[in-house]
């Protein structure tokens, strides 16, 4: 037993099946990516600040280092008079 089709004039789209329905684009949430990334980017910022100050920290105590190790006693840093 073959299906019966469905004839239609010529121009006209052929109907679809009743009982499908055209699938829809789904809709991505709102919400959920971009609070992903906007955690992602604070987190870098904080690495970001935590290196930075670690670098000038870690910089002064080798400056500091030096300065002992050659002999020095006044190793201290003169800050300029206002």
């Amino acid at each position: 037993m073959s299906k019966p089709e469905s004839r239609s004039e010529p121009g006209e789209e052929p109907h679809p099946r009743p009982n499908r329905q055209p699938k829809l684009p789904s809709k991505p949430p709102s919400g959920g990516d971009r609070r992903g990334a906007l955690a992602g980017l604070i987190i870098a910022v904080v690495i970001l600040g935590v290196g930075w100050w670690l670098a000038r920290d870690l910089t002064a105590a080798s400056k500091m280092q030096d300065c002992l190790m050659s002999g020095r006693s006044n190793c201290n840093v003169i800050e300029p008079a206002r």
